[in-house]
């Protein structure tokens, strides 16, 4: 019964952050927040904006001001259990704040994170150009995917264990053994209490800009893509319920590819933005 409780709030419990002394923090990653074996990258990322956060409100920063923009370098993949962040205030600001984040296990760095802090938007864009990803049903159809712990899929992205995550069967075609372009389509939300908590909320769909599986799979390329530069921007709040996600790449080489994610939340506004750098998986 404790376990169950204690598994309400997961993505709470997972950017709680323990303090150690002045800009120093534990946080501790459950295994749920995995891919394989190693901590999902989204959720190193969530935990350095959260650190970034306290370290701006201890310094007398406002509460207004959020993690709009993470750039994050990947060093290391740790394992859960406890990670050590570190936090260097760089500017304080009325309107923007700059705090540089380490995040390490053990005496390894994992994560590097540059955080700026700013308001977000509110309100109707001045401007914004046709999505394709408007088009997607609010809410995941009929023949969604849900990834649970027993389905394929779940057995290594252990993160869906955590919040409820819906794949588009007609995008991610290597679910039928298919190929095709290299976008993948999901819906993806907290858990209620989660969803409740409004800064929590925040950081969950800041995690969800690295929320696909590479996008290689509907190339038939599998394996470990090791993400080693990725950068988010939280653009809004997002409103409760279903967050429609879009990943996608425009090149692919020998080496390298990079992946985009484009996420809208139920209202139908964008609410985050990224792009990663990462390695085509070793041997496709």
């Amino acid at each position: 019964m404790t376990e169950i409780l204690a598994r309400t709030s997961p993505f709470a419990d997972l950017t709680a952050l323990r303090e150690l002394g002045p800009d120093s923090f534990i946080a501790s990653v459950d295994p749920m927040w995995t891919i394989g074996p190693k901590v999902h990258g989204g959720c190193m990322m969530a935990i350095c904006a959260a650190a970034a956060r306290r370290s701006v409100l201890t310094a007398g920063g406002s509460a207004a001001l959020q993690p709009i923009a993470v750039s994050a370098n990947y060093l290391a993949a740790p394992d859960p259990g406890e990670v050590q962040v570190n936090t260097s205030l760089r500017k304080l600001g009325r309107q923007v704040c700059a705090v540089d984040v380490q995040l390490s296990q053990g005496d390894r760095v994992a994560v590097t994170a540059a955080v700026t802090l700013g308001l977000l938007d509110d309100g109707d864009p001045r401007h914004q150009e046709p999505l394709a990803l408007t088009q997607m049903a609010a809410e995941p159809t009929a023949d969604a995917v849900h990834v649970t712990p027993d389905h394929p899929m779940g057995q290594i992205v252990h993160v869906a264990q955590g919040c409820d995550l819906r794949v588009d069967p007609s995008a991610a075609l290597f679910l039928a053994g298919q190929q095709g372009d290299p976008v993948n389509r999901m819906w993806l939300r907290p858990f209620a209490a989660d969803e409740a908590d409004a800064d929590t909320a925040l950081l969950f769909a800041l995690m969800a800009g690295d929320i696909s599986a590479p996008v290689t799979m509907n190339r038939g390329m599998f394996g470990w893509a090791p993400t080693v530069q990725l950068t988010t921007y939280l653009r809004r709040r997002p409103a409760p319920g279903w967050l429609r996600v879009r990943a996608n790449s425009t090149v692919m080489g020998t080496t390298w590819f990079e992946e985009d994610h484009l996420i809208l939340d139920a209202t139908g506004a964008v609410v985050v933005q990224s792009r990663q750098l990462a390695m085509i998986p070793k041997g496709a």
